[in-house]
């Protein structure tokens, strides 16, 4: 299915994959009010569909959005109740990079129309595509399994200290998938041998709490990876094929190890 702010491949397993950040679109007519900075989207989820490109193979559906978070943050709530009370983070309609530059030249911000616009164009229907696919796939196979998949620069001092982990595993608490279905992911990460954390600094966004709901069959956690593992983390932000060679064998085991864990439970 492509619509004009999203494309989605259905599969024939019970895993949907959600890169809400992987759009870089922007509106011709809104690019003049954004920064130069801006305009390099340097807060985007680089290469995710390139690096996950297995994973339709494997039968995963598949949900991507073709707009840039700049324009509004899909995995964000439609009120923008911060995810992360007292800490640093972003909003639905982002004002500012993660490092707090500026997004919009002065006096060109989003008004509330314009925010209540981008909902209903861009965020509801990507929402609506997500919950469907769900729905779907816990009607033909009893269950869902919902994997968002997240990149982000190594270093980002305004919202985590230090450097990130290879691999951070969210499941909001535990709250969202399964024990077993958390066991199985943090395993076949592990495997890798680099740095991992799970219910860490990301312990996922909005998409991954709000459509987690174990008690009713539908299971969600998210992975934000450290780009260093797969791309140049500075402009212009190239694609490294060697160095993504040696994380997407373990992106491939993570994926694997969800269906895995799909086929293992009763129908």
């Amino acid at each position: 299915m492509m619509t004009p702010t999203f494309s989605l491949h259905r599969g024939n397993t019970p895993l949907l994959i959600s890169m809400p950040h992987c759009g870089e679109a922007l509106p011709e007519a809104l690019q003049p009010r954004l920064t130069p900075l801006a305009l390099t989207l340097g807060d985007t989820d680089w290469h995710l569909p390139r690096l996950y490109d297995f994973a339709g193979d494997l039968g995963a559906s598949m949900l991507q959005p073709h707009y840039s978070r700049y324009l509004i943050d899909l995995n964000r709530p439609a009120d923008n109740t911060p995810l992360y009370p007292g800490a640093a983070g972003t909003d639905l309609c982002p004002l500012t990079t993660f490092d707090g530059e500026p997004l919009y030249r002065e006096g060109e911000q989003p008004t509330d129309a314009e925010v209540a616009q981008r909902l209903r164009d861009v965020w509801q229907p990507y929402h609506a595509a997500l919950g469907e696919e769900l729905a779907r796939l816990r009607e033909q196979f009893g269950f869902a399994v919902l994997f968002e998949a997240h990149s982000i620069r190594s270093v980002v001092p305004r919202l985590f200290d230090g450097e990130l982990p290879v691999f951070s595993l969210g499941t909001a608490g535990g709250s969202s998938c399964a024990a077993s279905l958390r066991q199985a992911a943090s395993n076949a990460l592990a495997e890798d041998g680099r740095s991992l954390v799970v219910d860490a600094r990301f312990k996922g966004g909005y998409i991954t709490r709000a459509y987690g709901d174990p008690a009713n069959n539908i299971h969600s956690m998210q992975l934000e990876l450290a780009q260093r593992s797969y791309m140049q983390e500075s402009e212009p932000y190239h694609y490294l094929p060697d160095v993504a060679a040696g994380v997407k064998p373990s992106l491939q085991n993570l994926i694997q190890s969800l269906l895995d864990w799909a086929g293992s439970q009763p129908s």
